[in-house]
């Protein structure tokens, strides 16, 4: 797609994401949205916008590359899965980035889109805030503590593969238990080639 498209995906993106706010919820579901990759650095045409969800749930239910529970909605709410956005989730207490996602600029959090990120980006400025870059020792930990929680969730997946109420609970939505089995052993296998690099 074109930059200015993207740009514009990116702004109805950032409208959508405000809007999950008015499903009733003791505390948001949806806490930050951010963006990365090769819309920050001015790329046109651009092949998909990069997208990052910050989710109010605990890390040992966001492991990396899965769908974690209660997203499937906001999928289809975003519009996610319409394409042109690749996206990623992360717990509300892990770092946004990581050996994938590489400098991310939030641009929506639940004091509502940013309009300052959106129209630079509009304006193709690129000197925007950018997340913290973690330390290497630090990045080291980090995917070591990931790594774990994925393996604790692809064998929490295994363990339950074939349990009826389990596969029952994950279907719907055009989502089925071998999504679930698939995502577990993907994102478990590139967390295991970073923590080799």
């Amino acid at each position: 797609m074109r930059y200015g498209r993207a740009v514009e995906r990116l702004r109805m993106l950032a409208a959508a994401c405000e809007q999950t706010r008015r499903v009733p919820a003791e505390e948001p579901f949806l806490r930050e949205a951010y963006v990365f990759g090769d819309l920050l650095t001015g790329a046109d045409p651009i092949e998909v916008i990069e997208a990052v969800f910050v989710l109010n749930l605990p890390p040992d239910q966001v492991s990396w590359g899965t769908q974690p529970p209660g997203t499937a909605w906001l999928v289809d709410f975003l519009r996610l899965d319409k394409g042109g956005v690749t996206y990623w989730w992360r717990s509300r207490d892990d770092p946004v980035a990581n050996h994938v996602i590489r400098d991310p600029v939030r641009f929506w959090s639940l004091d509502g889109p940013d309009q300052d990120v959106l129209d630079a980006l509009a304006q193709r400025r690129f000197d925007l805030p950018r997340g913290p870059v973690p330390e290497a020792g630090k990045e080291r930990a980090q995917i070591a503590d990931e790594l774990r929680t994925a393996l604790e969730h692809l064998r929490t997946v295994h363990d339950s593969y074939w349990d009826r109420r389990w596969r029952r609970e994950h279907r719907g939505i055009g989502r089925y238990p071998e999504h679930h089995l698939w995502e577990a052993v993907q994102g478990y296998l590139e967390l295991l080639d970073a923590s080799d690099d």
